[in-house]
């Protein structure tokens, strides 16, 4: 009998898992569909033997002390500050737009005090800000916004900026000094390690058993549990009793080369002419050394696994209906991205599970971080439960 079955390996669900079992001795299955734990956050050694994101880039960036020493427990970090270029007009300005991107892409030679008063005269006063072109067009008019935001907005979601709940635009921030980093947090930080050693450890436990390559469903009416935890999409649970929630899908073309350096930043943007949207640049967010270079283009694209929610005003009502009966559901917890149809950071995914486990146990979040070890420590590699076999058998592998 488990405690739990936690659907997902991701980091909703592992947080899940490993503050059940460490923080209340509770018995954990987790499954994932995929052949992995970590979730999108899955990174591994190519076969030149680089570390790469199988997913994309995942930057790691919090202002939660709470939520940085938690995942400390599991890895030591390496700090990172992680920059954009954006290739605009023939040019790699930075990105988010800085005193530099202007003084570059119109070869002036402002100050902070001037580019403030440029962005003044060019930007369009918008009384009632609701899409995300209103967001971009009243900071920073229209020249920019065609330059760096209307068909990078259009390949990443599929849709025009007008179209789009001002959410989207409002997480880029404009600013007036040189600062080139892409974010400002107070913590910003990469797993020493990568990503899947902080979670073999997270999950290295003997309350916890993981079952990969399986669907929830195959096993649910086979093995005796208590509580589900749920961090799937929503609408698949309730078999799209309202419909499909949409969502926008990425493919990913991960290309090594015989260099040690493909671009001059570990991402640059491609706005405007290019299918991809941007190109990442593996050893700068990993701090390897290494004789070759690992890059992934990303292409947006509507099919394939879920990976952003649509912001609409129509999705979020779809969703609406999805929530309540997720809410009459005493027996699951619904938690992260797909499970809650909102894009959300790595930290706060963190955060929303810390949050569940302390409604769960009786805590308040910062309470529910602090970490319990283990009575017995088991060695790596985990023991992992294979999929159910023909005869209804588990049997046991081990995961490297």
């Amino acid at each position: 009998m488990f405690d739990y079955l936690i659907v997902g390996a991701g980091f909703a669900g592992s947080v899940l898992a490993e503050r059940l079992a460490n923080g209340s001795d509770k018995k954990v299955l987790i499954c994932d569909k995929r052949p992995h734990i970590a979730g999108n956050a899955f990174d591994y050694y190519n076969d030149e033997g680089i570390l790469i994101h199988k997913y994309g880039p995942h930057i790691f960036h919090t202002n939660s002390k709470d939520v940085f020493d938690y995942l400390g427990k599991f890895t030591e970090w390496r700090e990172y500050q992680h920059r954009v270029l954006a290739n605009v007009d023939g040019m790699q300005v930075p990105m988010p737009i800085n005193l530099d991107t202007i003084n570059k892409l119109y070869g002036l030679n402002l100050t902070a005090f001037e580019v403030e008063d440029f962005f003044k005269k060019v930007a369009e006063p918008c009384e009632n800000i609701r899409t995300s072109e209103d967001v971009v067009v009243s900071k920073v008019g229209r020249e920019l916004y065609e330059k760096f935001f209307k068909n990078y907005t259009r390949k990443q979601w599929g849709l025009d900026p007008s179209e789009l709940d001002a959410s989207v635009t409002s997480r880029v921030p404009t600013r007036t000094n040189r600062d080139d980093r892409y974010f400002t947090d107070v913590y910003q930080a990469m797993p020493k390690h990568g990503y899947t050693r902080m979670f073999e450890k997270m999950l290295d436990h003997p309350n916890i058993k993981i079952m990969l390559n399986t669907d929830y469903r195959e096993i649910m009416h086979e093995i005796p549990y208590r509580d589900m935890i749920y961090t799937g999409p929503v609408d698949s649970f309730f078999n799209y009793e309202y419909g499909k929630l949409p969502y926008r899908s990425l493919e990913f073309r991960h290309e090594t080369h015989d260099t040690e350096q493909f671009q001059n930043a570990p991402v640059v943007n491609y706005p405007n002419d290019q299918p991809y949207t941007r190109i990442t640049e593996f050893k700068y967010l990993t701090g390897q050394e290494h004789k070759k270079t690992s890059i992934v283009y990303e292409y947006p694209q509507a099919e394939g696994d879920p990976y952003y929610p649509i912001p609409r005003r129509e999705n979020a009502e779809i969703y609406a209906k999805y929530k309540a009966l997720a809410d009459a559901r005493k027996d699951v917890h619904f938690v992260g991205r797909l499970a809650t149809y909102k894009y959300y950071n790595m930290d706060q995914i963190v955060a929303q599970a810390l949050t569940e486990y302390g409604k769960i146990v009786g805590m308040k979040r910062k309470e529910a971080t602090l970490y319990k070890a283990p009575t017995e420590k088991m060695t790596l590699p985990m023991r992992v439960l294979s999929k159910v076999n023909a005869n209804g058998k588990m049997a046991a592998t081990n995961a490297g």
